[in-house]
């Protein structure tokens, strides 16, 4: 192996050469752009080091733009839903193709990133969902031999702690008020035919496709419990029947009486609808126009906007007419944040949100809760200091439970939410 440091331009650079592992044959390597002599040997002295090991990369041209539409992409969107697909695409194209693009791939280190895509926009959300893909590892820069540092966490995901792109406090401050005003009993929203969607989605927190593509034989009214298995997703406005989000979105939820109470109305409307035009059962979804007809998923979203403005709810003592700026999913954020204030362990409420894993619940919902940290500082210090007798956090159900662990009855949390596997509910759920 021959090698070392030559001028280049106003800098410098190193080369050597070596016979290729593949063929046997005699190759040249070489890099310049170092500022200094002793900066170019410091670098040629790692190559070699990586060379000797196995695990050298050999200098490339190819940029970001090229990496991540020719070859990152074509090879995870096989294992990608539509949804996740089209908004990869969309924002590769709008937000991570203009910033990074055109930078060479192996020069692409975290620094290179707009420090400020964060907050920079009311598109940051999609920026930084589309900047922290999960390919797996075969398909990132850093274990296909393209990159010799881990680049932007675009492509090489890490397994540590990642900055979330959730709501944070100051996007629920001030929503969380005029959300619990927006409640199913509101008068305008009782009345509403689809008045049991409204109900289900502020009572279970499930996601928009899953309450598009919900279907009666998904809810055993018997053992009041609902689980969602074909969600209906839009994708430039066309509608796919898909997977769960993740394997945990196929789970069986507990239903409180008064939304059981809802869907059973609901049912008994539906029924009496076909019957008037005489409409045999053409799907079983639960949420249809009155001639059969599937919801798209969009007018969901466009009739919750519309139920929005007409809200009326207090702030400060303040009667206001229409809800702040909010989406659809803001209830689910709001269903989590309320049911964590009230003391529901952050497990059973990542069951019924469907998350992958309950990490995802804490790091998305904990810092939007600033209360539990204190309350959690005042109940270990009553256990410690005055004994457990003592201690209550003071939650609604929190008697009971403390009642039923004593007692050796409580219930295991997986119990309680998903109850048994999906495909075993009861008879008595569809019509």
């Amino acid at each position: 192996m021959r090698g070392g440091t030559r001028r280049h331009g106003k800098g410098w650079g190193w080369f050597f050469s070596a016979p290729d592992p593949a063929t046997g044959r005699r190759r040249f390597y070489s890099r310049n752009g170092f500022p200094t002599k002793k900066a170019a040997q410091e670098a040629l002295s790692a190559e070699l080091a990586r060379f000797h090991n196995g695990a050298f990369v050999e200098p490339s041209k190819l940029t970001v733009e090229a990496f991540l539409l020719e070859q990152w992409l074509p090879a995870v969107q096989g294992r990608l839903r539509p949804s996740t697909r089209a908004n990869y695409q969309t924002n590769l194209q709008v937000h991570i193709i203009p910033a990074l693009g055109s930078l060479k791939l192996q020069r692409l280190t975290a620094p290179a990133s707009p420090p400020s895509t964060a907050n920079s926009s009311p598109t940051a959300d999609a920026t930084a969902k589309a900047s922290h893909p999960r390919p797996s590892a075969t398909s990132t820069p850093c274990s296909t031999g393209r990159s010799r540092m881990r680049p932007a966490g675009a492509m090489c995901p890490t397994t540590g702690p990642t900055t979330s792109t959730h709501p944070t406090g100051h996007h629920q401050s001030g929503r969380s008020g005029a959300l619990s005003s927006c409640a199913p009993s509101s008068t305008h929203v009782r009345d509403d035919r689809l008045y049991a969607l409204w109900i289900l989605v502020a009572t279970t927190g499930m996601r928009r496709a899953e309450l598009a593509g919900l279907r009666w034989s998904d809810i055993d009214f018997a053992r009041a419990r609902l689980t969602p298995r074909l969600p209906r997703v839009a994708v430039n406005y066309q509608v796919h029947e898909s997977d769960t989000k993740t394997p945990s979105g196929r789970r069986s939820l507990a239903l409180d009486p008064a939304t059981l109470k809802a869907l059973d109305e609901h049912r008994r409307r539906q029924a009496q609808e076909r019957a008037v035009i005489e409409l045999a059962d053409s799907n079983d979804l639960v949420f249809t126009w009155p001639d059969g007809r599937p919801l798209h998923p969009d007018l969901i979203t466009d009739w919750f906007q519309r139920h929005a403005k007409r809200v009326v709810w207090k702030q400060a003592g303040r009667t206001k007419v229409g809800l702040p700026p909010i989406r659809l999913h803001d209830v689910r954020h709001s269903y989590a944040t309320a049911a964590l204030a009230a003391g529901i362990p952050a497990k059973i409420v990542s069951e019924r949100l469907g998350h992958a894993n309950v990490q995802i619940t804490l790091d998305t919902y904990s810092h939007v809760i600033p209360g539990l940290d204190e309350q959690a500082a005042a109940t270990v210090a009553r256990l410690i200091l005055e004994g457990s007798e003592t201690v209550s956090m003071g939650a609604p159900g929190n008697d009971a439970a403390n009642s039923a662990a004593k007692t050796g009855d409580a219930p295991h949390s997986r119990e309680e939410v998903r109850g048994e596997i999906p495909g075993d509910l009861g008879g008595g759920g569809g019509i």
